[in-house]
């Protein structure tokens, strides 16, 4: 199997297990960044993988972001290759065709919640800290944060989080939408999990196409994305899995998924 590096991937059935690996704090390195990037490309070309969860090594941390020793000597080249970086691999997981979960199991800092926001969802345990610290060090989000935030928890919550420095603790990420779900100590991953699990269930060429058009409302008028939501629709009548999937349903039996 590829080894990843401050990366470990662990199969299981159809469902990608991804757990940050860089003690203490499972930091992003520039190789950490390189590694993740050609991970999501695999787990891509994978036709046997539908959906992934992403986690952090040990209990205290899912990842507190970038090591701030790379920015001490204030070398703008390093910054920009290391915003380059962050923002290629963030966005090969954002866009992952199948479903992808942020197990939140400790602390989520500055790139940590970046990673986090990619994913389509997040679980987090009862202790899970979270926040995007970077301008109290002279620094700002640049891998997705300020602009996947503001999405999910509304512009208010966003500029406290940004510029107010505020962390918030799990039941606060529940109650603004930062997370979906909150767990106790210990159960994120395995929840997690279980719904790759229930994504797992769904065709996955139908689940890669509704994430597009999901992604999509983000982007354009709904005007724009009606038509295109129609002609994936009609795309998928040229596939084995749509046929499974409406004789499995006809015959009362479990379909049986190719992802072709």
């Amino acid at each position: 199997m590829t080894e990843y590096t401050n990366l470990r991937l662990d199969k299981r059935g159809h469902v990608a297990l991804v757990t940050m690996a860089n003690p203490p704090a499972n930091t992003w390195t520039r190789d950490g960044l390189l590694a993740l990037k050609a991970l999501i490309e695999d787990l891509n070309a994978d036709r046997e993988v539908y959906s992934l969860v992403l986690t952090g090594e040990g209990e205290k941390f899912f990842s507190a972001g970038a090591d701030l020793k790379l920015f001490a000597e204030g070398d703008a080249a390093v910054a920009a290759e290391m915003g380059r970086r962050f923002g290629e691999a963030f966005e090969t997981l954002a866009g992952f065709r199948g479903m992808a979960i942020a197990a939140i199991n400790g602390f989520a800092m500055g790139g940590g919640l970046e990673v986090a926001l990619a994913c389509d969802v997040r679980i987090a345990e009862t202790q899970a800290k979270m926040g995007l610290p970077e301008a109290k060090v002279g620094l700002l989000p640049a891998a997705g944060g300020t602009q996947r935030l503001p999405w999910l928890v509304g512009e208010g919550w966003a500029k406290r989080i940004i510029l107010c420095g505020e962390q918030v603790d799990a039941d606060t990420a529940l109650r603004i939408g930062l997370v979906e779900e909150v767990v106790g100590a210990g159960e994120a991953r395995d929840r997690a999990l279980a719904l790759a699990e229930m994504a797992g269930n769904q065709s996955p060429i139908s689940v890669a196409h509704c994430k597009r058009l999901i992604g999509a409302a983000r982007e354009r008028p709904m005007a724009d994305n009606l038509p295109i939501e129609r002609e994936l629709f009609v795309s998928l009548f040229d596939t084995q899995d749509q046929r499974e999937g409406v004789n499995a349903f006809l015959e009362k039996r479990t379909p049986q998924w190719r992802n072709r």
